[in-house]
């Protein structure tokens, strides 16, 4: 199944002081499942804000949202259902071991295969052997690939991310990349990340460089396959 999002004359501000700070000016961005693309810019220019625009977790002053499957427009509710999350601060509940906190979106759905369906994801990003451990019990890029396993698990047909790798050292940070490339790739889902790793932004299909409330589009051409982990 196709699914996209369309962005269309978004305008946005935030009111600082009493003054009037303004972020996007008439953006337009179409965003297609199965494609990557990598949001950069300098700090502070709406990067963070313009991936809320993008999930709907976030109405814009101006300008229109719209979701489509197949090229029918669907509810915007239903981006946030078709949906996956990946943050720097991983966003785990330390009471619950790693299938628990993956298995959780599905269990709050009332899902009987929640726990099966969660050791399926944590196998597929190297964890069966970590699954009982609690989120204390786990190194950082254990934790990251508990919570890809996470945003995986409800089948969604975008996943955002906002500076997935920030916390990693630089080695574990390459791979998790790798996995989260990987994943996205080989499920057909479309991955929207936050980055200031030009590094990182240079693995995806489409860059979308921020500036001054515009954004510039440029495409890649992604090298071959990379080896790694697959999902």
């Amino acid at each position: 199944m196709s699914s996209s999002i369309h962005l269309k004359q978004i305008d946005h501000y935030f009111t600082l002081d009493k003054q009037q700070v303004s972020l996007f000016e008439g953006l337009n961005i179409e965003l297609h499942s199965g494609h990557s693309y990598a949001i950069v810019g300098p700090s502070g220019v709406g990067k963070s804000s313009l991936l809320l625009l993008m999930a709907c977790l976030e109405r814009p002053v101006s300008g229109e949202v719209q979701f489509q499957k197949n090229g029918e427009p669907q509810l915007l509710k239903n981006l946030r259902q078709n949906s996956g999350f990946i943050f720097q601060q991983f966003h785990l509940l330390p009471e619950l071991d790693a299938l628990n906190n993956v298995a959780l979106p599905l269990k709050l759905k009332g899902d009987k295969h929640a726990l099966s369906t969660a050791e399926l994801w944590l196998d597929k990003v190297g964890l069966s052997e970590r699954m009982y451990h609690k989120p204390q019990q786990l190194s950082g890029g254990e934790q990251q690939r508990v919570a890809i396993a996470r945003a995986f698990v409800m089948q969604p047909q975008f996943i955002f991310a906002d500076e997935p790798t920030g916390n990693l050292d630089e080695n574990t940070a390459q791979h998790v990349a790798q996995l989260m490339f990987d994943c996205c790739q080989q499920n057909g889902v479309g991955l929207v990340l936050v980055t200031h790793s030009m590094e990182l932004a240079q693995q995806a299909d489409t860059l979308l460089q921020l500036s001054q409330g515009k954004l510039a589009v440029k495409a890649r051409n992604k090298a071959a396959a990379m080896a790694g982990p697959l999902c």
